[in-house]
């Protein structure tokens, strides 16, 4: 059964294993996955093949695919009291042995926060932030999730150390809106609206020109087509939001009647029909329709690093921390890369690439404050060393 836990593990778990995996990927590759029994293995692929299911397409499945996607509506929020009810019969009978195997993969980024800072030695350290979820808390009102004033300092002390971006799914100038820290890379719409720090910092080349990507404009009108049609059809569906972010389109649920979410996900469905060029996907409670491009949360961070003359580096060890299942694309990345460290916002055990878990908002920031606090105290001996030259 998937539980309600969290995935914060104590120091002696598997502290030196997971951060081996971290400084060394290639080498302890077979460390990332705890041993499994054949059942489990089975488990998890038929897992694995209903999350599937999760990237909708554009249209058709008929009765199935709603109730497909009324399950995975149902699980799109750790905070749901019935999560565990998308996973099939035989996933939910795992032993407490996997569980306690699955959750010493991703001990605590606070417990293993030495070992962290010791694999980023000699490199340069840029963070990646989701917004909703990891910045700021999950609300019921997509346009109240504001940031604390402690979260936003941390986050302006941050940048002020390492190369600093947001990466959401939101409107980017939406993100920008709750954050205003102009010195910030901030991609939009899951990355498909890139913008780079207005505020120059010592990360910014002087003559660097303003960064600005958007590889999805020629989607433009389509979205527009699709948001109008989707706020006219849902506005008699109670508690339903239609949200534009510009290169994508968010159908919030978190306050619609669970009875008629298959209502909902059917018309939907019955707008996306007619637009085979756009794709549907599931966030926290929200349906997430995008343009059918190679591009996603994974390829804006790459996108960033290049921007930063870090693409091809060595010595440059990035860590994106987000709860989302779109951040499931730049964990990954990293993981392809043999580089940094990704960092899952989530109470509950899920699949993820990623290597540690924080628990919530209030972690991140905890987090984030003792990176910068390392940092500080890195920095002193350097400039005490330089006054006595």
């Amino acid at each position: 059964m998937m539980r309600k836990q969290s995935v914060i593990v104590p120091e002696e778990l598997a502290v030196t294993t997971v951060m081996a995996v971290v400084a060394d990927p290639a080498a302890h590759r077979s460390a990332l996955l705890p041993p499994r029994s054949s059942a489990l293995g089975v488990r998890c692929a038929r897992y694995k093949r209903f999350l599937s299911q999760l990237d909708m397409g554009s249209g058709g499945g008929g009765g199935a695919r709603i109730s497909a996607w009324v399950d995975s509506m149902r699980a799109s929020s750790p905070t749901h009291v019935k999560a565990a009810a998308m996973l099939s019969a035989s996933f939910a009978a795992s032993h407490d042995e996997d569980y306690n195997n699955r959750v010493k993969q991703h001990p605590s980024a606070l417990s293993v926060f030495e070992d962290i800072v010791a694999a980023s030695k000699g490199k340069q350290i840029v963070v990646f932030l989701d917004y909703d979820g990891t910045l700021s808390p999950i609300v019921d009102d997509p346009d109240r999730a504001f940031i604390s004033n402690a979260m936003k300092e941390t986050v302006r002390d941050v940048a002020r150390h390492f190369p600093t971006a947001i990466v959401s799914g939101r409107r980017r100038d939406k993100v920008f809106s709750f954050v205003r820290l102009r010195e910030l890379y901030y991609a939009g719409s899951h990355g498909m609206d890139i913008k780079g720090p207005t505020k120059r910092t010592k990360h910014t080349k002087a003559k660097t020109k303003a960064v600005l990507f958007q590889p999805a404009t020629e989607f433009l009108p389509m979205i527009d087509e699709v948001y109008k049609a989707l706020m006219e059809k849902t506005k008699l569906i109670q508690g339903s939001r239609v949200e534009n972010n510009i290169f994508t389109l968010s159908v919030h649920f978190r306050c619609v009647d669970e009875k008629i979410w298959s209502s909902l996900a059917e018309l939907v469905r019955s707008v996306l029909k007619d637009y085979p060029k756009l794709r549907l996907t599931m966030g926290r409670k929200v349906l997430e329709i995008r343009p059918s491009i190679k591009w996603d949360k994974g390829k804006a961070l790459e996108f960033m690093l290049e921007s930063l003359g870090l693409a091809d580096s060595g010595d440059v060890f990035p860590v994106y921390i987000g709860d989302d299942r779109t951040d499931e694309d730049a964990f990954k990345v990293l993981h392809g890369r043999r580089q940094g460290l990704g960092i899952l916002v989530s109470e509950v055990i899920r699949e993820t690439s990623a290597r540690c878990s924080l628990r919530q908002p209030a972690e991140v920031q905890k987090f984030l404050r003792r990176l910068v606090e390392w940092k500080r105290s890195a920095s002193l001996p350097r400039r005490t060393e330089a006054r006595k030259k």
